[in-house]
């Protein structure tokens, strides 16, 4: 968190504020999903118009195929993203289980493994027993310090279902947007495609601004990357659409 004068940092760091914060359960993070979402969706909608526009496919087609791409695409992106946080939390669970059992099992190792990590530490001596006797006395804080310290696993589990309605819901809206003009039949294919691309480029270039606001300072150089991502990826697409109906004589019907 960015704090923007002294007096409100040194007021979060209270013993009170610091107490209620480190007990407030940890909110699992779905803003990584959805910035990540948003821009896949808006690459591959726009590629898929790219495409379309460059191998000379008319507005219907083009604003068929990028609707059959977004839904299509999203709903693959969002399960996923949901086997991949279902598994990383099965494997979770699984790194917990096995240090339960092996601190039943074997509890004078496990403490020897506490013991060894928090030595490296630069923990000596008297200290360095005691916290090993303090870790050991409650199981849980043994398990918790052994998933952080010896696998680097965060405790907090990963939630599978909001992390993959995120993804879906965030790809489907910004892919959604380059196909706007599309749906505007008084426009002709031109300006549909000129529309489209500013709309891409914006959406691009404001994901890469959000991304820099979350990490904590407004930096236009992040929308700027985003922005050339994106336009690298329609820039294949149309190379791609414009070679196949061009050079090899591919049909646009």
């Amino acid at each position: 968190m960015k704090y923007d004068s002294l007096s409100q940092l040194e007021q979060d760091h209270h013993p009170t504020a610091i107490s209620k914060r480190l007990s407030t359960p940890t909110k699992p993070q779905i803003l990584p999903d959805a910035i990540l979402g948003a821009i896949d969706g808006c690459v591959t909608t726009f590629a898929v118009v790219s495409g379309a526009f460059g191998a000379g496919f008319s507005a219907t087609v083009a604003l068929t195929l990028g609707f059959a791409n977004l839904f299509a695409d999203g709903f693959s992106m969002a399960v996923s993203n949901y086997e991949a946080t279902k598994a990383q939390k099965e494997y979770l669970d699984t790194i917990k289980k096995t240090e339960a059992d092996h601190i039943e099992r074997i509890p004078e190792g496990e403490r020897e493994e506490i013991r060894q990590i928090f030595l490296q530490k630069g923990f000596k001596d008297q200290t360095l027993e005691k916290i090993v006797e303090t870790i050991t006395q409650d199981k849980n804080l043994w398990i918790e310090t052994m998933i952080i310290e010896e696998h680097g696993l965060q405790k907090n589990e990963p939630h599978s279902v909001r992390s993959a309605l995120s993804t879906f819901f965030a790809f489907v809206f910004v892919g959604a947007m380059p196909l706007i003009p599309y749906l505007i039949p008084s426009l002709t294919l031109a300006h549909q495609f000129m529309i489209s691309t500013l709309i891409a480029a914006l959406m691009f270039f404001l994901i890469g601004i959000l991304k820099s606001i979350v990490l904590g300072k407004l930096n236009l150089t992040s929308g700027i990357k985003t922005l050339v991502i994106g336009s690298a990826a329609a820039g294949i697409a149309f190379a791609t659409g414009y070679l196949l109906q061009n050079i090899f004589a591919i049909s646009a019907v």
